[in-house]
Order: structure tokens, then C-alpha cells, then sequence
């Protein structure tokens, strides 16, 4: 009795690992919005449902971090879901103030560039399988504004 016990799990968890899973990719990460206080970055976030049915998004978490700091993270609970087979996209705020952008001037340099390394896990509640967390990750270089950008 064990053994078939063990050969049908076997046989139900070989049948979900070749099931098709979502899939998340982190497109952009840019500057949306500068004020007197902060400036908003926003990572835009494409996933795509193989699907015939909608998907609820449980929450996503992020972290930025740039010179080895992070610089913003945080989640953000029941964003909505991904429509069903299409690729939805989702643009995910980071408020930063500009006391702790102004602490990584070093890194920036003359030239206003910022490397930075963003981190999503994508949280979706999957029939059958449960919830499920894409981790998606991106690492570049972003171009900052000068003042006379902001004036």
C-alpha cells in the first residue's frame, strides 16, 4: 500500500512540474515623478498567463538597492490579476527621498548615472497548486535628472 502511495505522489508531482507556470519579467525601472521632498521610481513588471482564466495577484514585494544599500522595499498587497492569456503589465511605485539619493552621490559620479539592482517576487494564487512566487530580478544603470531637468 506504501508503494503505491509513493508512485501516485510521484505521478501527481511529475504531472505539476510540467504544468505551464506564469511568467514575470521586470522591463523597466526609470523616474516617474520628482517633487520637493522625494522622487518615485516605478518598475514596470510584465507577466504573462498561459491561462484561459484570469489569475489573482496575492501581493508583490520589491527591494531596490543601489551602491550596496537598499534604497526602498516594501510589498504591495492584492495589486489586481493578470488577465487571462495575456501579458499584463504593472507598474510598481518606490517612493525614495532625496536625503538618502543624495547619500549615494558617490555612485552616481559626473556623469548622473545610477546603477541599481531590483528584486520582485510575484505572489499568484494558482488553482490546484496553490499560491506560487515568480522571484524576478534586473540589474542596470539609470539616468538620473540634472537640476535643469527638474527646472
Amino acid at each position: 500500500m506504501a508503494q503505491l502511495l509513493d508512485k501516485a505522489k510521484e505521478f501527481v508531482a511529475g504531472k505539476i512540474a510540467q504544468v505551464k507556470k506564469p511568467e514575470a519579467s521586470l522591463t523597466d525601472v526609470s523616474i516617474k515623478h520628482l517633487n520637493s521632498d522625494s522622487a518615485t521610481f516605478v518598475g514596470q513588471l510584465a507577466v504573462d498567463n498561459p491561462y484561459g482564466h484570469a489569475i489573482p495577484i496575492c501581493e508583490i514585494s520589491y527591494s531596490l538597492k543601489s551602491a550596496g544599500r537598499e534604497i526602498a522595499s516594501g510589498t504591495m498587497p492584492d495589486p489586481g490579476s493578470i488577465a487571462a492569456k495575456e501579458t499584463t503589465k504593472l507598474d510598481i511605485p518606490l517612493k525614495v527621498p532625496y536625503d538618502f539619493l543624495m547619500s549615494i552621490m558617490k555612485d552616481v559620479g559626473r556623469d548622473w548615472d545610477m546603477d541599481y539592482e531590483m528584486r520582485m517576487g510575484l505572489t499568484v494564487d494558482l488553482p490546484i497548486v496553490g499560491n506560487l512566487t515568480l522571484p524576478v530580478s534586473k540589474k542596470g544603470e539609470m539616468k538620473l535628472p540634472t537640476l535643469s531637468d527638474v527646472f
